[in-house]
């Protein structure tokens, strides 16, 4: 039995037992995933600026970690590109096997990476290259477990099944930047000689629990139906069959540049979102502690609020269920900008609960864009094109804001003299420009997945 014909021989009650594993496979593999490439976010943040960039002014190595930490998003949409070709002509659930063994293995390496002490500037060039590769399988990574959460799912609840594959990613943050903090209690040089490394090498351990269940999982029904679709109508039409030459099918990535306003829409819709993810995973933590809060404490008090943002993420993608994914997003936009002012004095407060206060309202507001962001992107395209498609909107939407977002605001913060209110302005902007576009887009919440073309 095949595809959507499996799907509907199966009773209610199966078919979302059914989801539920999937939407759980997702929702772990996401998190271990989004682990190993949030830890080096924190890394950039704590660590890369007096291993790698040592001997220079404080905020000059701060600018040149997030430049390895910007390398990982710049190969994210050629990961989206690579994994979707190959999961929109073989199928979702080898891809995301494979995404998640390059990640497993790129993040452990990133442990034994020597210091300037040791190779010099070869240090910080190994970590570039491992970077990418982090990138590349982050950029595959998240389109197969979204598709595979989404199209396995009931129209009605697809926002509230995507938004898991996202709450991998506050997740993750937490359990990496845990881990992290739990081993910055260290004496400072043993911290920086050893400790930050330990939290790398556990990713070994990791990947095996991940390939365990991400064998488990089932292909996507609706990949399949349309893949046998494919078939018969290339059979029907083949010469043995007295029909027209098979038409050959065309590459997916095509399939999504034929439609170019679609894929330029969803990046600049989804990239203010991504911004301000990272500004409070990377640049917010190093501004807590520069204005006197204990690192430690920083870094704990940003997985406690991770940790809240959960659920919200899911509950933004259940209200998208209800209201529309545009709504939802913009509303979380709009309070994201007022936001902005409250949240930097409560991190320059140099009290930790207040620091809490700040990364955890920040989180809450944000989860209400991050949750249906999913659903958003991947309800644009057509089955035979959707994991490229939706890989590689989503992939340029991290480039444009979240790649380059630190360092851009780092450099910004140190140019006006340490004065937040130039960092305001810019992801201000960078919010209305999303706004912008996301009311630009059609609303998806409705669209049939079971189209095989755009």
């Amino acid at each position: 039995m095949s595809g959507l014909t499996q799907l509907q021989a199966m009773g209610t009650a199966e078919r979302r037992k059914e989801a539920r594993t999937v939407i759980a496979s997702s929702y772990l593999g996401s998190t271990i995933e989004y682990y190993d490439f949030l830890l080096y976010a924190t890394a950039a943040a704590v660590v890369f600026p007096k291993v790698f960039f040592s001997g220079m002014d404080d905020w000059v190595g701060v600018v040149a970690a997030y430049g390895t930490f910007a390398a990982g998003y710049v190969a994210r949409p050629l990961g989206g590109i690579i994994f979707g070709h190959f999961g929109d002509r073989l199928g979702r659930k080898g891809m995301l096997i494979v995404s998640m063994l390059v990640m497993g293995v790129a993040s452990t390496l990133i442990g034994l990476v020597p210091g300037a002490s040791v190779a010099g500037p070869w240090g910080a060039v190994m970590l570039v290259i491992l970077r990418v590769f982090q990138g590349i399988a982050v950029g595959g990574e998240w389109g197969g477990a979204a598709l595979m959460a989404l199209e396995h799912s009931e129209s009605g609840r697809r926002g509230f099944a995507a938004s898991f594959v996202n709450a991998g990613a506050p997740t993750g943050a937490v359990l990496g930047t845990f881990i992290m903090g739990a081993f910055s209690s260290l004496p400072n040089d043993q911290f920086l000689a050893w400790g930050w490394r330990v939290p790398f090498l556990l990713s070994f351990v990791l990947l095996g629990v991940g390939m365990f269940v991400r064998l488990k999982v089932s292909e996507s029904p609706i990949f399949k139906a349309a893949l046998e679709q494919e078939k018969r109508e290339q059979a029907e039409g083949s010469p043995a069959t007295g029909g027209a030459a098979p038409a050959r099918r065309e590459i997916p990535l095509l399939q999504v540049l034929r439609r170019p306003k679609t894929l330029v829409f969803t990046m600049l819709a989804g990239a203010a979102g991504f911004a301000l993810q990272v500004v409070l995973a990377t640049f917010a933590v190093t501004f807590a502690v520069s204005k006197g809060a204990d690192r430690q404490g920083v870094l704990y008090a940003y997985a406690a609020a991770s940790l809240v943002s959960i659920v919200f993420v899911v509950l933004g993608g259940r209200l998208s269920d209800k209201l529309g994914r545009r709504p939802v997003m913009v509303g979380g936009l709009v309070l994201f900008i007022a936001y902005l002012v409250p949240m930097f004095q409560l991190l320059s407060s140099n009290n930790i609960m207040l620091i809490f206060v700040a990364f955890a309202v920040g989180l809450m507001i944000h989860s209400t864009l991050f949750g249906p962001l999913a659903a958003f992107v991947s309800e644009q395209f057509g089955t035979t094109s959707r994991y490229t498609g939706a890989s590689l909107g989503y992939q340029l939407a991290t480039l444009l804001g979240a790649g380059f977002t630190p360092g851009i605001v780092a450099q910004i913060f140190k140019d006006s003299g340490q004065n937040t209110g130039s960092v305001v302005w810019y992801l201000a902007i960078m919010s209305v420009v999303s706004i912008v576009f996301i009311l630009l887009t059609r609303e998806p919440k409705n669209n049939d997945l079971e189209t095989v073309r755009p």
